[in-house]
């Protein structure tokens, strides 16, 4: 998605900071810190050399590593921790899960942070070998990259607080104020006169959750899974009503004709789905939000 601030944006930011400090406690914690620890950490069967003819495979083959794109701002889906430097979440699990049906322990892997905006051109100039980061597959993308999946289908969600009653869905925001990004697509989706918000924009959806926690706003909005991760940091606080109002499948990005791999990491998708890894490491990151699993359906498709 494209971000951009303007001055307004910036004056409303500003204005709900100063609101957000004086209801208490250190502004957008509401005096509380976030879950940290005991994160979830996977361990996957590593194949030994599978014969893929995939030249980006056996490039990485040679190089005894390889390299997976990801997010590392999205708590428990793709986070980098500051201090350890260690990624975790649930699309680090899944990019785990791929990597060892290709014959790569968690060791020989190498996380490399790649911004939205630049995705389809970090995949094709080679700078990662496949990328795992909340990557809508659509038809425009389709015509640039190669992508595995769904692993899993997301949806433009809201996250309330937990003792929110009135907000059971979009149709309830009547009058409510809705925080998201700066040019995202579910902010244009709320922004509808059919559901009556009143929208702040900000530039980091942290922004937002710190609003949501301190009163200033009432609901945050952008894909589930992206609120789920943050449902899990506070799950005594925050919760994610679970009615999704659009649709948002994530896929596995790869180089476009690279049919060799592209098959062979829908099998491993597939595979990790039917022997209950997938089930454990939904469970071990965004389940921890307390919102329910539900497993992708497979066969998977082949793009």
């Amino acid at each position: 998605m494209r971000i951009r601030k303007t001055a307004a944006a910036g004056a409303v930011v500003l204005a709900l900071a100063a609101t957000a400090t004086a209801c208490g406690g250190e502004s957008g914690t509401a005096g509380d810190k976030p879950a940290g620890g005991d994160l979830f950490s996977g361990k996957y069967k590593v194949a030994s050399a599978p014969k893929i003819d995939s030249a980006v495979l056996k490039k990485a083959q040679k190089a005894k590593k390889i390299t997976v794109g990801v997010k590392a701002d999205q708590p428990f889906l793709g986070f980098k921790d500051p201090a350890t430097g260690k990624f975790s979440g649930f699309d680090i699990e899944i990019a785990k899960m791929v990597a060892a049906d290709l014959g790569f322990s968690e060791k020989q892997i190498t996380f490399k942070t790649i911004d939205s905006n630049v995705r389809e051109t970090t995949i094709s100039k080679g700078s990662v070998d496949f990328y795992v980061g909340t990557y809508t597959i659509n038809d425009e993308r389709k015509k640039q990259v190669g992508f595995a999946g769904p692993y899993y289908t997301a949806g433009a969600d809201l996250l309330v607080r937990k003792e929110e009653k009135a907000i059971k869905g979009p149709d309830s925001l009547k009058g409510k104020k809705v925080c998201s990004i700066v040019g995202s697509t579910p902010l244009q989706e709320i922004k509808k006169p059919k559901y009556g918000a009143n929208t702040t924009e900000t530039s980091k959806y942290s922004d937002c959750v710190k609003f949501l926690l301190d009163g200033a706003v009432d609901a945050v909005t952008t894909d589930d899974a992206i609120l789920k991760g943050y449902a899990a940091q506070r799950p005594e606080k925050l919760k994610v009503v679970e009615k999704p109002f659009t649709k948002e499948p994530y896929g596995v990005g790869m180089l476009k004709d690279d049919k060799a791999l592209r098959n062979a990491i829908t099998d491993a998708l597939e595979s990790h789905i039917k022997n209950g890894d997938y089930k454990k490491a939904y469970e071990g990151t965004l389940g921890k939000s307390g919102s329910s699993y539900v497993a992708p359906e497979t066969p998977l498709p082949r793009y």
